[in-house]
C-alpha cells in the first residue's frame, strides 16, 4: 500500500514539483482529469485574484487554459464545475449527518452514530490537527475514541518533572503514612539522577516513566474538555518510540499487532489517521505506517468491519493540504476556534518550553490557528462562504 497526495520518499526541488503541478504554467501539455482541471481553475482564481465565479475567458486564455474553455464551452460552465466541487467539500457534519441527502456530502449519512477512531502519533497531535472536528464528532452523538500511538516521553522537559516532583513530595509530606518508603525512595532517586544529569544524556527509564505519564495525564485532560470519557482513550505506547532518544527503532510486528487489536475492538466506521510527514524526526511517518499497516492485514483478511469503514487523513503542526487536494473541509466559528485553542493548551508541558518546536518560532497553539484561519481564508478568497477556520482532510483509499 502507498500513500499517494505527495506521501512518498521522493527528492524534488520545488521548481520541479511546480512543474509537475501546474504544466501549463510552463507550456507543458497537461493530461486532464477531474482533479487536474479542480487544480488549474483554483491556480487561475489564486494568480489573477478572482473568484471562482468571477473568471473570464479572457483569463483562461490568457494564462495557458483554453484547453479548458474548449471542453467546457464557457467560461461560466467551468468555474461552476470546479465551485461546486469545492462547496462540496464544506461540511459541518465530519460523522455524516443522519437522516439526509449524503450524495454531494463527504461523509455518507448511515450508519449512525458512527465509531470512529482517531490516530494521535503523540498525545496531543490530535487537538493540534482537528481539535475542533473532534468536539464536534462527540457532540453529534458519535462513539469517538482516541488512540495515542506513542507516550511523548522525550518531549517533555526535566523543569516539567521536577514541578510535578515538587507536588508529589508535598503531597507525601502531608498524607503519605510513616511506614510508606516506596514514594519517598523513589523521589530521592529521580531527584539525584536530574541533578547530576548531563547535557545531552538520555534520560533512565524511571525518568522516560514520569515524563510519558504527565503527557498521559494532560492527554486525559484535553480528552475529557472535548467529551471524550476515560474508557474511549486509548494508549498504546507503540514500542518503536521508546528508545528515549530522538532516533527510533524501526517499525516492528509488535507495533502493528498492537494498532491491529485497538482497531479490532473499536471496529470503527472512520478513522483519522496523521498524513503530516513534515515532522521532523519521522514519528509521524511512522505512525502512520503502522495503522495503514494495520488496516491491510485485516483488509487481506477480509474483516467486515472494514467493509464499512473510511480513512482520513489530517495534518497539523507542519503542513497543511492543498486546497484542490482536501475532499472533507469542516468550518469552525470564532468560539470553536477558541475551544480548540483551550484544549491544545491541556497540554501544558508543549507550550513555552516543548523541546521540539522546529525551526519555527510559533507555539503550536498558535500554528493550527494560523493554518486553519489560512484555510478559511483561501476559501474565501475562492468565492465560498467565509468562515473563522477550517480543519482539512483527505480520503485515503484503499
Amino acid at each position: 500500500m502507498k500513500l499517494n497526495l505527495h506521501l512518498t520518499n521522493k527528492l524534488v526541488t520545488p521548481e520541479e514539483e511546480d512543474e509537475q503541478r501546474y504544466p501549463w504554467a510552463y507550456n507543458k501539455k497537461t493530461k486532464w482529469n477531474d482533479r487536474m482541471k479542480k487544480r488549474a481553475i483554483i491556480w487561475l482564481s489564486q494568480r489573477v485574484g478572482k473568484p471562482v465565479l468571477k473568471l473570464t475567458a479572457l483569463d483562461y486564455e490568457k494564462n495557458n487554459l483554453r484547453e479548458l474553455l474548449d471542453e467546457y464551452g464557457k467560461a461560466e460552465f467551468a468555474n461552476l464545475f470546479i465551485f461546486n466541487a469545492l462547496q462540496h467539500t464544506i461540511t459541518g457534519w465530519p460523522g455524516g449527518k443522519p437522516n439526509a441527502d449524503d450524495t454531494q456530502r463527504p461523509e455518507r449519512a448511515l450508519p449512525y452514530p458512527k465509531r470512529v477512531a482517531v490516530f494521535a502519533p503523540h498525545p496531543d497531535d490530535d487537538v493540534i490537527s482537528m481539535g475542533g472536528t473532534i468536539r464536534r464528532l462527540v457532540q453529534q452523538g458519535n462513539d469517538v475514541h482516541i488512540c495515542y500511538e506513542t507516550s511523548g516521553n522525550i518531549a517533555v522537559g526535566d523543569e516539567e518533572v521536577r514541578r510535578f516532583m515538587h507536588f508529589v513530595n508535598g503531597f507525601n509530606q502531608l498524607f503519605a503514612d510513616s511506614k510508606d518508603e516506596v514514594v519517598r525512595d523513589k523521589y530521592k532517586e529521580v531527584k539525584q539522577f536530574l541533578k547530576s544529569k548531563k547535557e545531552d544524556e538520555p534520560d533512565n527509564k524511571d525518568v522516560l516513566t514520569l515524563k510519558g505519564l504527565i503527557r498521559r495525564g494532560e492527554a486525559r485532560i484535553a480528552c475529557e474538555y472535548n467529551g471524550v470519557p476515560k474508557q474511549k482513550m486509548h494508549f498504546l505506547d507503540l514500542p518503536f518510540y521508546e528508545t528515549g532518544r530522538i532516533i527510533k527503532r524501526p517499525l516492528s510486528k509488535d507495533d502493528v499487532q498492537i494498532v491491529l487489536d485497538v482497531l479490532r475492538e473499536i471496529k470503527p466506521h472512520q478513522i483519522f489517521i496523521a498524513a503530516d510527514l513534515a515532522d521532523p524526526h519521522g514519528t509521524h511517518r511512522i505512525c502512520t505506517d503502522a495503522v495503514l499497516a494495520a488496516v491491510d492485514l485485516e483488509r487481506q483478511a477480509n474483516a467486515e468491519w472494514l467493509k464499512d469503514c473510511r480513512i482520513w487523513m489530517y495534518r497539523g503542526a507542519w503542513a497543511e493540504w492543498e486546497i484542490e487536494d482536501i475532499e472533507m473541509a469542516v468550518p469552525m466559528s470564532p468560539e470553536e476556534l477558541r475551544e480548540k485553542r483551550n484544549s491544545i493548551l491541556k497540554h501544558q508541558s508543549q507550550m513555552e518550553f516543548a523541546p521540539f518546536l522546529g525551526g519555527d518560532e510559533r507555539l503550536f497553539w498558535q500554528r493550527a490557528e494560523d493554518r486553519n484561519r489560512e484555510t478559511a481564508n483561501r476559501y474565501d478568497a475562492l468565492g465560498l462562504a467565509s468562515y473563522e477556520a477550517i480543519e482539512a482532510f483527505v480520503e485515503y483509499k484503499f
